[in-house]
């Protein structure tokens, strides 16, 4: 009896895809974990862990992304300056205000691997503010994508 064969996808083979969220109303980490989940290839029938699918993934309304529960105010985002007392730290509420985009872009980069295939996988994905993709990138031919989150209870 022979073993059954596995076939795996060269780089050569494998096409690129476009598409593009509208994260208008969505939670953050539950779109960040789908993206993530289509950028390492892992809804493909053919998925490698080591290989880049080429799926490229267009974010649109950064800044109308939601948390839920309390983490608007308790969440803190650190980071360190590597100079002596350099430690600096911001709230979501304030990243979310100031700089929208950001604040997928390290949901996202927090759920992919960290070595160079992360760092290729990183510079896929483009998220814009409300108003300011203008289709940029049309000439792709982005599919829409409907991510289905459960949405959040409104706050008072």
């Amino acid at each position: 009896m022979r073993a059954q064969d596995s076939t795996l996808s060269k780089p050569s083979e494998i096409q690129e895809k476009w598409y593009i969220v509208d994260a208008e109303g969505l939670v953050v980490g539950r779109v960040a974990s789908r993206i993530a989940k289509l950028l390492r290839g892992k809804t493909l029938a053919n998925y490698s862990p080591h290989l880049d699918f080429k799926v490229h993934v267009i974010i649109t309304n950064a800044d109308k992304v939601v948390f839920t529960g309390n983490k608007l105010e308790d969440k803190v985002y650190v980071h360190h300056s590597r100079f002596r007392t350099g430690l600096k730290s911001i709230s979501a509420r304030h990243l979310l205000e100031q700089k929208p985009e950001e604040v997928l872009r390290k949901a996202i980069h927090g759920m992919l691997p960290k070595n160079r295939l992360g760092r290729v996988l990183d510079k896929h994905v483009r998220i814009y503010r409300s108003g300011a993709y203008t289709g940029q990138h049309d000439a792709q031919k982005p599919e829409q994508l409907v991510v289905k989150t459960r949405v959040p209870k409104a706050t008072l």
